[in-house]
């Protein structure tokens, strides 16, 4: 019986084993046939992965990374990329360049140009070449004016600074031709005199001796004419005669007027006393003494100026060329008055305290209203050589670059054009760059700018 269920038994065994081994081979077989069903799956897959442009996904070394399980393998870094719905991941460069929609991002300088808006931006210089059309309520309200450029000859001024001198040719300085000492004065500081008029009294020692020695000698020769030339003889009658007229000729050459010389015959308590007179008529500009005050001979009492016609002193700049011929005009202003000068002089040496070339001009002061020392500001006017084109100083406008630069109306539409700038014409510059005939915005640039400012301004906002 035991050996009965131990054979019983042992069949059982080999048939559960040969059983186990028919499932296992069986497993094997369903697993395998599995895996190529998931391996067709997955080139499917791959083929629903192509970019629709006819480009397979995976490439050469893909395929030979193949788990051996029937399926592909990724590699480490490819697995990283893959989003989790079975498409390969892009590269870190290429996400950073995906805006999320599927669209490969523009690179750094592209996102700089671009608006915002889908447009990609203007370089900087498009942008000045920006243009604005305005309306005629526009131009009305905004009082702007156009002109047509067209080149003519100008007429214009340079501006020098000045001073108004008094005329040296017709003025004179009072001095005493001896040492002397002051005694009185007789006209002040400003005062208008006419010729002969008393201005000084002094006394001289000097004087004094000249003064008795012409009186001798005075006398001696009324004497010598009374008795005759044959009485006397030819000798007597020359060293008189000789004397005298040495003797008068010194009291001259002190200052004494003829008036003066021929009251000595008379007055004779005061000999060394003698009176200066005025040898030209005008005003007193200078009396810088004392009463009692002893001057040597050659000082300067007064100082006498002829004020109907003066000076004008224009300073220049040594580069600053002008070609002006004597006698062309200046306009001269003092304060609140205006006066027309005639260039006289022009000097050939620079100042050397100054550094400036000086331009002599001759003005007539009617009603004495001019006095040296004023200040004056002069204007030369000039006119140039040949035609130029010109445009207001307020038709002027500075670029976002710095540049001088205009508005230019063409079919309507207003754009900066830059310009060179040449001279100062007046209230006018010269401008070059533009052809004859541009039209030009002459008055309010300022709102042309404003305007084309704004237009820039909405476009990058809409």
């Amino acid at each position: 019986m035991n050996q009965f269920w131990k054979k019983h038994m042992n069949k059982q065994i080999k048939l559960i084993t040969l059983a186990a081994l028919f499932c296992g081979i069986t497993t094997i077989t369903t697993a395998t046939f599995a895996n190529v069903q998931s391996s067709e799956k997955a080139e499917k897959h791959v083929e629903e992965k192509d970019d629709g442009h006819g480009h397979e996904a995976k490439n050469e070394h893909k395929e030979e990374k193949n788990d051996g399980h029937g399926h592909e393998g990724k590699n480490e870094h490819e697995e990283e990329k893959d989003d989790g719905h079975g498409h390969e991941g892009k590269n870190e460069h290429e996400e950073e360049k995906d805006d999320g929609h599927g669209h490969e991002g523009k690179n750094e300088h592209e996102e700089e140009k671009d608006d915002g808006h889908g447009h990609e931006g203007k370089n900087e210089h498009e942008e000045e070449g920006a243009g604005v059309k305005l309306s005629k309520e526009q131009l009305n309200l905004a009082e702007i004016n156009i002109t047509v450029l067209e080149p003519q000859a100008m007429t214009y001024s340079i501006y020098a600074q000045g001073e108004i001198k008094a005329n040296d040719y017709t003025s004179y300085l009072v001095s005493p031709r001896v040492d002397s000492v002051i005694l009185k004065r007789h006209v002040a500081l400003g005062d208008h005199v006419e010729i002969n008029q008393p201005l000084v009294t002094l006394f001289s020692e000097s004087m004094a001796e000249a003064q008795a020695s012409y009186r001798l000698a005075d006398s001696e020769w009324k004497r010598v004419q009374k008795l005759g030339r044959k009485a006397v003889g030819d000798k007597r009658f020359i060293e008189a005669q000789t004397d005298y007229e040495a003797d008068l000729g010194r009291l001259y050459a002190f200052g004494l007027s003829a008036d003066a010389i021929t009251s000595l015959a008379t007055n004779t308590k005061k000999l060394g006393q003698y009176t200066l007179n005025a040898e030209t008529s005008g005003a007193v500009l200078s009396d810088n003494f004392r009463q009692g005050q002893r001057i040597e001979s050659g000082g300067t009492l007064f100082d006498l100026a002829d004020e109907d016609t003066l000076w004008v002193e224009a300073r220049l700049a040594p580069s600053m060329e002008l070609d002006l011929p004597e006698n062309s005009k200046a306009q001269v202003n003092v304060g609140n008055n205006t006066y027309i000068a005639t260039v006289t002089q022009k000097a050939h040496t620079i100042d050397p305290v100054t550094r400036t070339r000086i331009i002599r001009l001759q003005v007539q002061n009617d009603g004495h209203k001019l006095h040296p020392g004023l200040f004056a500001d002069i204007y030369f006017a000039l006119e140039t050589d040949k035609k130029v084109l010109t445009v207001p100083e307020e038709a002027l406008m500075r670029g976002s670059d710095g540049d001088w630069m205009v508005f230019v109306e063409e079919n309507g539409e207003f754009k900066g054009v830059e310009v060179e700038l040449g001279r100062q014409l007046g209230k006018s510059r010269e401008i070059k760059g533009l052809p004859a005939g541009t039209k030009v915005v002459t008055t309010g640039a300022f709102y042309v700018a404003a305007e084309i400012a704004k237009g820039s301004f909405d476009a990058h906002n809409h």
